[in-house]
């Protein structure tokens, strides 16, 4: 297939990352997705026992990771974060139809294959989820656990407010100051952080994928990957023998923490979740290593699956 036309944020806007030390490795020969570039971290030994791939959203990139990367190494893992296409040091096609969730999905599923992922702790938030928790069914023999953050699985059936408004800054602004975004969802945030996060995006021409996402989230029935997602919802309750672990960002507005519960309901998770009351949308950046070490102990204390 002809690949789209896309563009590459120059490296030197990612010069001194804070606390973000691991350099990127890329692939640019994905089936489906041949000439484009995705970009991932990609750390730890590569037979190791377990594999850590984060999933990011919109509008992050694997620097979302950043706290909990040096917690899941510390385990002797290996650590997978890719960049979506359109996000972070990977490629962005310029053309905002480009971007569907089909496409997105079959470009984590041509990654996992390429480079033979297997004992998987699948960790996801925002889009990770709405992406990747659709995935395992698919491919079950490639999953041990899920770490679950602020996310949801599309099942059609609505929106939130907080997602309204979301989505309608995005059509109305379409290039918005990124830096400050990110610091109006994190009170707090340093100067040097905010301006890594919008590191990728120099300007609104490489924006087609951030623009886009909010318009795929799948709140009508008929849009695309409603069934995909129902099938997976349907898998994670019934069939999935590995562990799972919760983290619910109270004070998020975008995916609340009753929405968390009913997708708590939704997945068949039976421990509590971990609630963190001060945590909004971006729990990684908030509270990223919290989580992590939470996660691996609940999982060494009190195995389920």
């Amino acid at each position: 297939m002809l690949m789209p036309e896309a563009l590459r944020t120059a490296e030197d806007r990612f010069a001194d990352l804070p606390d973000f030390p691991w350099q990127p490795r890329y692939r640019d020969n994905l089936v489906g997705y041949e000439g484009l570039r995705m970009a991932r971290i990609d750390e730890g030994p590569e037979d190791a026992d377990q594999v850590f791939l984060c999933l990011h959203g919109q509008p992050a990139w694997s620097f979302l990771y950043r706290h909990m990367i040096p917690v899941f190494l510390d385990t002797g893992a290996r650590v997978v974060a890719p960049d979506l296409f359109g996000f972070g040091r990977s490629d962005k096609p310029v053309d905002d139809a480009t971007y569907t969730f089909n496409f997105h999905r079959q470009s984590l599923i041509a990654l996992i294959e390429a480079l033979d992922l297997r004992r998987i702790t699948l960790v996801v938030q925002d889009w990770g989820g709405i992406l990747g928790l659709t995935i395992p069914p698919d491919m079950a023999d490639r999953f041990d656990r899920l770490l679950v953050m602020d996310t949801v699985l599309g099942l059609g059936g609505g929106s939130t407010e907080g997602f309204d408004a979301w989505r309608r800054m995005h059509g109305e602004q379409l290039d918005y100051d990124m830096a400050a975004l990110f610091k109006d969802y994190v009170p707090g945030m340093s100067d040097a952080v905010a301006a890594a996060y919008a590191a990728p995006f120099p300007d609104a021409r490489y924006r087609a994928g951030a623009r886009r996402f909010p318009f795929l989230v799948m709140t009508e029935p008929q849009m695309e990957g409603v069934e995909v997602s129902k099938r997976a919802a349907r898998w994670w309750a019934s069939e999935f023998q590995g562990d799972s672990f919760m983290a619910v960002g109270e004070q998020d507005k975008l995916i609340p923490p009753w929405l968390m519960m009913r997708m708590h309901e939704i997945l068949g998770l039976t421990r509590p979740p971990l609630r963190l009351p001060n945590a909004g949308h971006f729990v990684q950046e908030t509270h990223g290593a919290e989580v992590a070490r939470a996660a691996l102990a609940a999982w060494a204390e009190n195995p389920e699956g």
